[in-house]
């Protein structure tokens, strides 16, 4: 595996990376935990601390849904036009645009994210994204209704209310648009609880939403873990709406305690494994960079990564050993170093547990083809592994 050394190779420069925000961002202003107490958020590169983040829990959850609920009620962003909304989303996300390497330096020192990634796509992409949904704040119908009888009838969409956003760790800044933009589009108040591994760029662009105009209380920012701060969004019965990126284990909990609450609606995206067919008529070349990239794009961490690969029996042979001469020439290193091809694992808990799969898929008798080790001395790299001779149903198995 090229550089399983960890560093990627010599010859580029680690920015210095300065952590601005550490405190809760609610109702406008940084502040600290109820309880006072920290977590520590570390640097997947090294297994270092890079900051101690405020640990917010149930009572900061409640002040958070409260100060939303009162900018909602009576505040101005539900009663601003969509033109004047969208007007402040524009400005957020020309800050965004002003920010962009700060912000992947985030997501990299946080997630492991590659920084080249993050610099051209990632944070370019949020702020696109963001302003879609800008230019839709103006553009929010309802229908005009043919009644049966002499009424008139029409329907009017509005803002539902306050939406709570729990946030995976895996793309946090792109998973954090994805939520907030159209929910503050039409006219929404939101609290985010970003994934305890990931919580820098989630507490920088409250800081920027703020800079933009976003009034006190439309956008609260909330680090903390899922059992403590995850459960009390979820289960708040002054949240109107919910939604949650994750794993199936979770989802289920989180639409339990939904359920549970107040009933609200929930929108979940969770994990699987999804399958790559490959017949004997394809371009095998291309086949094989296409699997590739979406086997390993942001080291697997993705939930629709195509992990599982099935091959014709004509081309399989002659695909396996090009996917492995492919796999083989991946760099694995520092994420910050532009020859990277792969960073390491968001955290040593996912660290151990892409580990303790590869031990299970050969105790299980799967032939390794290549990789299944980890890089360095240090930091959360394990090269890229291929298996085969799997059984379908330890696939079905070991979803993660």
């Amino acid at each position: 595996m090229a550089a399983a050394n960890g560093s990627g190779g010599k010859g580029f420069e680690v920015p210095k990376v300065e952590v601005r925000f550490t405190k809760l961002f609610i109702n406008g202003q940084f502040v600290d935990a109820v309880s006072g107490k920290t977590f520590e958020t570390r640097d997947p590169r090294t297994g270092e601390v890079i900051a101690n983040i405020a640990e917010g829990d149930k009572a900061d959850v409640d002040l958070a849904v409260k100060a939303a609920r009162e900018a909602f009620d009576n505040g101005p962003w539900p009663r601003m036009s969509g033109y004047e909304r969208g007007r402040i989303l524009y400005k957020f996300a020309d800050l965004i645009d002003q920010h962009v390497e700060e912000l992947a330096m985030l997501d990299t020192v946080d997630a492991g994210k590659l920084f080249l990634v993050g610099k051209v796509w990632d944070i370019p992409g949020a702020a696109h994204l963001l302003r879609y949904y800008a230019g839709a704040a103006d553009k929010i119908h309802g229908e005009t209704l043919k009644m049966a009888q002499r009424m008139h009838g029409y329907t009017l969409k509005e803002p539902v209310g306050v939406v709570g956003h729990i946030v995976p760790w895996n793309y946090p800044t792109t998973m954090f648009f994805f939520k907030v933009s159209p929910a503050l589009a039409a006219g929404c108040t939101v609290v985010v609880k970003p994934a305890e591994q990931t919580p820098l760029s989630a507490l920088f662009y409250a800081h920027l939403a703020r800079e933009a105009g976003v009034p006190d209380g439309v956008l609260n920012v909330v680090p903390g873990f899922g059992p403590t701060a995850g459960a009390a969004v979820a289960s708040h019965m002054d949240v109107d709406k919910l939604s949650f990126t994750g794993s199936t284990e979770v989802g289920r909990l989180v639409m339990k305690a939904a359920a549970e609450s107040n009933l609200k609606p929930i929108s979940l995206e969770l994990g699987g494994k999804s399958p790559v067919v490959i017949f004997d008529d394809a371009d095998l070349d291309m086949a094989v960079k296409l699997v590739n990239f979406a086997t390993y794009t942001n080291k697997g961490e993705i939930c629709v990564a195509g992990s599982r690969v099935y091959v014709q029996e004509g081309i399989y042979d002659a695909f396996v050993k090009k996917a492995a001469e492919l796999a083989k020439k991946s760099v694995v290193g520092d994420p910050f170093n532009p020859r990277v091809n792969q960073g390491p694992q968001v955290d040593k808990d996912q660290y151990e547990k892409v580990l303790k799969y590869i031990d299970i898929g050969m105790r299980e008798g799967a032939t390794l083809v290549t990789g299944g080790k980890p890089c360095g001395d240090k930091g959360y790299y394990i090269e890229p592994t291929i298996f085969t001779d799997v059984k379908v149903n330890a696939q079905r198995e070991q979803q993660i």
